[in-house]
């Protein structure tokens, strides 16, 4: 017998939906333009989410492990050329306080691979001066801009820094000779984004209802459902939806066309106190461990086994409550 109820990863799903291109281009254009359409889905190709790279020092190499959710290279045909832009998109869960930081890392990423890739060229030294063989790149060499929008899901406002200033404590005298990485964060319950794809403008509407601490559940699961009726919302719409809430959908209720939003969104609740349930036993991890001095490795290892979660999710439970437990 087919399985009723399908769990739909927050990170799954999330990911096959801003793999769509018409929604993909719709949020760049409400971030980036407010909502003037200058990126169109058919200039949009994917490209490679993974972005690991390895730092080299003069008596090491250190690799770096990285994996976009979604990227996707814009490219615009121009009288004398192609115009070339790479759009990440990151979502996220949980706030990660360390998230500007994480940014420029991805974005490092992309550019250390292009310059890998460029460098590659320059094997040998003909035809190029000392300078050039020594940064294996001409000056002329130029490598393609990447922007980065975080779009954030959870209960809570976003109390974290979006800038990498934020995160650092730099004397005032100081502060204008260190760099800053600034990030473009959405949050989904909380934004006034013009969109112009039905699809986009239904899933944040439905998810402001949701995360929308001051409406009762009940009165919240009636409006959603209203809505979702009213508008008769695509159904990989309520997926998404369900996926980003942690919530379970019964695939049942949608056989033949039809949508039993009370269904769904009945769940919502239920899965809410799962969440609740499944955070107090993460901290119930993390305070035995370090109370059995254990290291940040074996408590992450101990977090993805016993509550069966990824390692992302492990090091975001680390860090909502390792300064409670340290």
């Amino acid at each position: 017998m087919a399985k009723k109820t399908q769990d739909l990863k927050p990170d799954t799903v999330l990911k096959k939906y801003w793999n769509n291109k018409e929604q993909f281009a719709d949020l760049f254009n409400a971030v980036l333009f407010g909502g003037e359409q200058i990126i169109f889905s058919n200039e949009l190709e994917d490209a490679d989410t993974e972005e690991s790279s390895v730092l080299e020092h003069r008596e090491y190499a250190e690799s770096i492990k990285a994996s976009r959710d979604n990227i996707k290279i814009c490219k615009r045909s121009l009288t004398y050329g192609v115009e070339l832009t790479l759009l990440g998109l990151e979502s996220q869960e949980h706030i990660h306080y360390a998230m500007p930081m994480r940014v420029m890392g991805y974005d490092y990423g992309t550019y250390k691979k292009q310059y890998d890739s460029n460098a590659r060229k320059y094997r040998s030294a003909d035809g190029l001066d000392d300078n050039e063989y020594l940064s294996k790149m001409k000056k002329t060499d130029k490598f393609i801009p990447v922007i980065t929008v975080v779009v954030y899901y959870g209960e809570n406002a976003w109390d974290g820094s979006t800038t990498l200033h934020g995160m650092l404590d730099i004397p005032d005298k100081m502060k204008p000779f260190v760099n800053d990485y600034k990030m473009l964060l959405v949050e989904a319950g909380k934004n006034d984004l013009l969109f112009h794809n039905m699809n986009n403008t239904a899933f944040f509407d439905m998810l402001k209802v949701i995360l929308d601490k001051n409406i009762p559940k009940d009165e919240a699961k009636k409006k959603v459902i209203e809505y979702a009726v009213k508008h008769k919302v695509d159904k990989t719409v309520v997926m998404t939806v369900a996926g980003a809430t942690n919530s379970k959908i019964d695939y049942n209720a949608f056989e033949k066309g039809g949508g039993d939003m009370c269904t769904l969104f009945d769940e919502i609740a239920k899965e809410g106190e799962a969440k609740g349930a499944a955070r107090g036993e993460a901290k119930g991890i993390i305070e035995t461990g370090f109370d059995f001095g254990l290291s940040e490795h074996d408590i992450l290892e101990r977090l993805q086994k016993k509550l069966n979660i990824s390692l992302q999710q492990a090091q975001e439970y680390f860090g909502m409550f390792k300064k409670q437990s340290t």
